[in-house]
């Protein structure tokens, strides 16, 4: 079994679809990722913008072949590529953009990431110099679950607080 990662304010025991308070990279539905640390990060800049002394990191098992479940349609982002841009750009910002897939796992684009999505989205930079940047830049993952039938694979098993200012 594999270890996924939501953080957040509050614990989530039963993940749930809903509008988020900004579209994600993948669009709408519950984020997740493989790594503590990138779970830790969401904590701390949820907490900052909502002005809050603490989160949670809610954490969830999966059985280790998930993204091969064939009930499932699914979409891997490898590497922060050409294909990736176009689809988080999309999500970003095209209100309207919508896709099929239950789950989605890919590169998350942090801050800087988005530094350089700006200079490109203002026409500063190539998208060939966007992804030359993007190259330098070590991704943690994220992995989106985007309907009600692609959250049944996640298992709660616990929650860990997070003390975030004094």
């Amino acid at each position: 079994m594999m270890k996924l990662y939501h953080g957040g304010i509050k614990a989530v025991k039963k993940p749930k679809i809903l509008s988020p308070d900004r579209i994600g990279d993948f669009g709408i539905g519950f984020y997740t990722t493989s790594n503590r640390e990138q779970a830790g990060r969401f904590v701390q800049n949820k907490a900052a913008r909502e002005k809050q002394d603490s989160g949670f990191i809610s954490i969830y098992e999966v059985p280790d072949d998930f993204l091969r479940n064939a009930m499932l349609k699914i979409d891997l982002f490898e590497h922060a590529d050409e294909r990736w841009v176009d689809f988080v750009l999309k999500n970003r910002l095209s209100v309207d953009f919508d896709h099929d897939f239950d789950i989605i796992k890919g590169p998350v684009a942090n801050d800087q990431v988005y530094a350089s999505f700006a200079l490109y989205e203002g026409d500063i930079i190539t998208k060939t110099e966007l992804l030359e940047r993007l190259k330098t830049r070590r991704l943690v993952d994220q992995i989106l679950f985007h309907t009600e039938k692609s959250l049944l694979v996640l298992n709660y098993l616990d929650c860990e607080e997070i003390v975030c200012r004094k």
